[in-house]
């Protein structure tokens, strides 16, 4: 299992928690002939195991974080009768939050039910960083089954907490359209910076 340095994340949830930061440390070495900044980065153990997964595809690494994931969650299961992913917001070959939300349901016996679903493409957040614009992008971009979430105690998974933006507006679908009975989140990084 990876080491686990545990941090709240805020939000209109009942509790949050990110399992780690992401990055330890960023330097920004120059440009590239290419153009692009380059930086020389550490990151804590779990955020590298997830940037092995989520950005070169290396499926190897999500064992270790589903097992981390897992042995956290196991004390804390009875608060929760379903686990939801948030939607992916871009294609790739594997789907790490899938993934992951796959195998720590499995590990932890909590049913896996991914009835949050995008009503068009989704633009990234990454790069928005005004407040305003965020939701702008956000609105409407997710629709919930009811019959799936109504009276459902939740806990609502995501790989990567930046801004939260996305997951808030989740968590409201869950609790109004979805007449959840409760949302908890848990992610298993965080940014250092909320951007």
């Amino acid at each position: 299992m990876a080491a686990t340095n545990r941090q709240r994340i805020y939000g209109n949830w009942v509790s949050g928690l990110a399992l780690d930061v992401h990055t330890v440390s960023s330097v920004h070495l120059g440009i590239n002939e290419f153009g692009h900044d380059v930086f020389d980065t550490t990151r804590s153990e779990l955020g590298e195991l997830l940037y092995r997964l989520k950005y070169r595809g290396d499926k190897s690494a999500a064992q270790e974080i589903i097992d981390t994931a897992a042995a956290f969650l196991e004390r804390h299961r009875s608060k929760f009768d379903i686990l939801i992913p948030v939607p992916p917001s871009g294609a790739r070959a594997v789907q790490p939050v899938i993934l992951l939300a796959t195998g720590i349901g499995a590990a932890v016996r909590l049913p896996v039910i991914e009835c949050v679903t995008v009503t068009r493409s989704a633009m990234p957040l990454k790069g928005v960083m005004e407040r305003e614009k965020r939701a702008e992008l956000l609105a409407g971009l997710h629709k919930v089954d009811s019959s799936q979430t109504q009276g459902k105690n939740i806990l609502l998974f995501d790989d990567l907490f930046r801004s939260g933006a996305t997951m808030n507006a989740i968590t409201d679908l869950l609790m109004q359209e979805g007449k959840a009975a409760s949302v908890r989140a848990l992610t298993i990084t965080r940014t250092r910076s909320h951007q």
